[in-house]
């Protein structure tokens, strides 16, 4: 059985359990302490009542003993007379008949049963050897009184559903506050600004929503104003940059430092393409509208773009569907996972398949590389970070491409997540979520 994974289930299954071992304590205590000796008790009394009885009817003579019945009925609910026939097997008797028995036996000397009679309702009779005769003796099942059985049944049940309803309304009303601190922090993880919570509650609660409050706040501005800052200086950078480039064209061509100016030429190149990935990761964390698409059509068009550069990727649909999605975000991430993809391993050996399932659809690229170590599976997605100087030398990449994609993804909720291939190399899966977050 699983272990409940929420807070709310925890802690109304933690205090559901502590009260029940308690109700189930303190039953236990009342009838041991309490009910079971007034019960003996009452029984005792009932059984030296009920053989006083048959000994003074053995001894009064024929002519009194129906006025004696007739007291004895009408003041103690007693019926005495000889016993005529036998009486019925015994039927699950209560446990004060049982104390009864005991009882009668020790009064007796003989074994005694209890039985049930039905005339005119229930009645419970035992005969008992006294004076020679064998003496039936007879009560209702008024005569009874109070059931504590069936007392000790009610307040359990009673107790139960009390303690049941009373913990779940508890850790409800100091779960909610939480629960809506989670669903604000999960906007937040989006990249989203999430509305003022309502500040109400015990002072405890109040206190942590508004520093979450002025917290939200804070960090939308940040949010904001490092967007601005990462769209500004991109921006800024390119203008000295196309003047250098411009100044390296006007310069002779046969100049003896041509070398030099080849290296410079692929250091801007450099500097333009990282330009480029900020200024991607600039507008690519601004909110747009989601539209629904034909998944299918959709990856098809990205792996289409790879086509007129002799790029081979085998494309295989699989069972596609309609999703909702920000076409400009999917776009930028499929781009960059083929791109490392092709990078890392070879066109022919890259491969793009799609798939839906009731909750989400999954995009996957895969590749026949050298894979990703273990240990460095979640690291490649943070920023400049990269493999082995070797091949980042060889490969040129920039160690932007999956911490662009890793965040587009989070701030719409969907997931990137990298995985070793079969066989080898590396398998990158996007899922987003069928309904919209």
């Amino acid at each position: 059985m699983n272990n409940p994974r929420t807070l709310f289930a925890r802690t109304g299954i933690t205090l559901a359990v502590a009260f029940a071992v308690f109700l189930l304590f303190s039953v236990a205590v009342v009838v041991n302490f309490i009910l079971v000796p007034v019960a003996r008790q009452g029984a005792e009394d009932l059984a030296a009542l009920m053989m006083l009885s048959a000994q003074t009817w053995i001894e009064l003579p024929a002519a009194t003993r129906p006025i004696f019945e007739r007291d004895l009925l009408k003041e103690y609910e007693l019926k005495v007379g000889i016993a005529e026939g036998e009486l019925p097997p015994r039927i699950n008797p209560l446990p004060y008949l049982r104390f009864l028995e005991n009882e009668l036996e020790s009064r007796a000397g003989k074994p005694v049963t209890i039985t049930t009679e039905e005339h005119a309702g229930t009645w419970y009779c035992a005969d008992t050897h006294t004076g020679g005769r064998l003496i039936r003796v007879c009560f209702p099942h008024s005569r009874l009184g109070a059931s504590p059985p069936i007392a000790a049944v009610l307040v359990i049940i009673a107790g139960a559903i009390a303690i049941l309803l009373t913990s779940l309304l508890l850790v409800r009303r100091l779960i909610d506050p939480l629960a809506r601190l989670s669903a604000a922090t999960s906007q937040i993880k989006r990249g989203e600004v999430p509305a003022p919570l309502p500040e109400s509650g015990p002072r405890e609660l109040v206190e942590l929503t508004r520093n979450f409050n002025t917290m939200g706040r804070e960090l939308g501005e940040l949010l904001e104003n490092r967007t601005t800052l990462l769209a500004g200086i991109s921006h800024d950078l390119r203008t000295p940059l196309t003047r250098m480039r411009l100044a390296l064209e006007l310069l002779e061509p046969g100049t003896e430092n041509k070398p030099l100016l080849e290296r410079m030429q692929r250091n801007m190149e450099d500097m333009d393409r990282l330009i480029s990935y900020t200024l991607e990761l600039a507008r690519g964390l601004e909110s747009r509208e989601m539209e629904e698409v034909d998944l299918r059509e959709f990856v098809d068009g990205v792996v289409g773009e790879y086509r007129p550069a002799e790029k081979t990727i085998d494309w295989v649909p699989g069972d596609c569907c309609y999703c909702t999605i920000d076409p400009l975000a999917l776009r930028r991430i499929l781009t960059n996972l083929i791109d490392n993809a092709i990078r890392y391993g070879s066109p022919e050996s890259v491969s793009v398949q799609c798939h839906c399932d009731p909750e989400a659809a999954v995009i996957e690229v895969l590749d026949r590389g050298e894979g990703i170590p273990a240990g460095e599976i979640e690291a490649v997605f943070r920023p400049f970070h990269r493999l082995e100087s070797s091949r980042s030398r060889r490969t040129g990449g920039s160690g932007l491409g999956l911490s662009i994609a890793r965040q587009l993804a989070d701030a719409r909720g969907w997931t990137v997540d990298l995985s070793p291939r079969d066989g080898g190399g590396t398998i990158a899966r996007v899922r987003i979520p069928r309904q919209p977050a």
